[in-house]
């Protein structure tokens, strides 16, 4: 699961309906939603003073609290956005995304898999016509994180238009709207870069094609010929992000605060798994691009720092 390192914990599992919050700080989220190209504000971003910040996941003895491995959808902790955004006022989701988004008709288990199907098919609402459907989950109000260790096993499709995101936002999105209620990418791929995920941050003042993000690249495969480990840590004062327990990017809460504006994440987020369809980063498919696309994941894991 992690590369044959030696991660220190002491394990125990809560069930997923009863794990609705977990931690005492916080885990951000990702609208999957970026204004432009990402660029990157900080790389690499130094430290503060604090161990708080995480360098490296075995620096700390991590608990289990909680582990989906998908035998089947839970209800009580999945469900699904439905549409092109427009319900929200924002067409495309704010991206000029092409897909509708399905409630559930492109997920699946297979093989204690989690299975996400983008495809290209012409579905129709009261808003208009779209040519590509797909799935976008969330544990909005169900499972929620506050601090800790994430960990997804999850293998991302590829090609050119294709966006698949694992990602978290704040739980008062609705109040405060984004990007003021927070938002990390824990990973997300534009299909056309095949072997480059992405992790960023966004907030007030940092958002869009301003968020703080840094990248991790494959020298020799894709992300789509097999599973990898896309991996938060998140304490106090950093969140430090993992490929198969290799950190790319920390970021900090006192350079946030020092040079951007306001820290955000001190409130309980949720999850969203989903692959988006065209949109103003990935760009739109072509003939290159073969239907339909898939994102499995394997599991979704939580961890407490003891």
């Amino acid at each position: 699961m992690t590369n044959g390192k030696q991660i220190r914990r002491r394990e125990y599992v809560r069930t997923l309906a009863g794990a609705a919050l977990l931690g005492t700080t916080s885990l951000a989220g990702c609208v999957s939603g970026t204004d432009g190209e990402q660029s990157t504000v900080a790389r690499d971003a130094t430290p503060a003073s604090s161990r708080e910040v995480v360098w490296s996941l075995d620096e700390y003895e991590w608990s289990l609290t909680t582990k989906d491995t998908f035998d089947t959808i839970d209800s009580s902790i999945w469900s699904y956005e439905v549409g092109n955004g427009h319900d929200e006022g924002i067409p495309g989701w704010g991206n000029s995304e092409l897909q509708y988004y399905t409630p559930g008709d492109n997920v699946r288990i297979d093989d204690n898999r989690l299975v996400i199907e983008a495809r290209e098919e012409e579905r129709s609402d009261e808003h208009g016509e779209y040519d590509y459907t797909s799935t976008r989950m969330i544990t909005q109000d169900s499972l929620m994180v506050e601090s800790g260790l994430v960990e997804i096993n999850a293998k991302l499709p590829m090609g050119q238009g294709i966006w698949p995101a694992l990602w978290m936002l704040g739980l008062d999105i609705d109040e405060v709207g984004w990007p003021a209620c927070g938002e990390i990418d824990i990973t997300e791929l534009v299909g056309h870069e095949p072997s480059k995920v992405h992790g960023s941050l966004h907030g007030p003042q940092y958002s869009g094609g301003k968020s703080f993000s840094d990248s991790y690249e494959l020298t020799d495969a894709t992300f789509a010929d097999g599973f990898h480990t896309f991996s938060i840590a998140w304490t106090a004062d950093g969140i430090s992000w993992f490929v198969d327990d290799n950190r790319y990017y920390t970021v900090t809460r006192s350079e946030i605060e020092n040079n951007h504006g306001q820290w955000v994440f001190d409130g309980p987020f949720f999850f969203i798994f989903n692959i988006a369809v065209g949109g103003v980063w990935p760009g739109t498919p072509d003939e290159s691009t073969d239907f339909p696309k898939q994102m499995e994941v394997e599991q979704l894991s939580l961890y407490e720092r003891v």
